[in-house]
């Protein structure tokens, strides 16, 4: 079973909905113990960094997911989602967030329209399991105006142009995310969810 996190933000129902299309086991929840138990963890997220770390710390579950992490459980951090993987946010302020994964969350440089809002290719760095199926070059739906920038280059699975070359998946070990919205982007969204499924455990037929 997937533990698709309700801290009381996110797109929760594309997300679900998506999982549901591939046949996967879902729940939505916010208790602990739930989480714990699940094959899998995904993170939607929508809005800032100070909105998702305040969501995340009043329903009290910072701990519990770096736990998870930190057991193997599979994790899957969707936008806000994976920015919150970060050290720091530099997203209205500076914002500690959940220090999994060193480096920062930054703002896109300027001379494009911001939010960065529409189609755009990911291109592999290397082979990782989320992958399969999913050819070098596809297409993602980004919606944002930050992306993260990890201190050092293994975490980096795949970039994407806009202003500059920026991280838009993390993959390492059990501790995957995207900066796209998945559940937003089609044909190849669907595979990247199926193969997150299959990795939980969780997926259908």
């Amino acid at each position: 079973m997937i533990a698709v996190v309700d801290y009381g933000a996110g797109n929760l129902a594309s997300v679900v909905n998506a999982l549901e299309r591939l046949g996967a086991t879902a729940c939505v929840t916010r208790d602990a113990a739930v989480i714990r138990r699940a094959s899998g963890v995904l993170v939607p997220g929508v809005g800032a960094a100070t909105d998702i770390m305040a969501h995340l710390t009043r329903h009290g579950l910072v701990p519990v997911l770096r736990q998870v992490i930190a057991d193997g459980t599979p994790f899957l951090g969707v936008c806000m989602g994976m920015q919150a993987l970060l050290s720091v946010s530099y997203e209205g302020g500076e914002q500690r967030c959940l220090g999994v994964i060193p480096g920062a969350v930054r703002r896109l440089p300027g001379g494009q329209p911001l939010p960065h809002v529409g189609w755009n290719q990911v291109n592999q760095v290397r082979p990782v399991p989320l992958f399969t199926g999913i050819p070098d070059g596809a297409e993602f739906y980004f919606v944002h105006s930050y992306y993260v920038d990890p201190a050092t280059p293994e975490w980096t699975a795949a970039t994407t142009e806009y202003g500059l070359r920026f991280t838009s998946v993390i993959a390492r070990d059990n501790v995957m995310g995207t900066q796209f919205h998945p559940e937003k982007s089609g044909r190849w969204g669907l595979q990247l969810l199926r193969n997150f499924a299959h990795m939980a455990g969780a997926a259908g037929r």
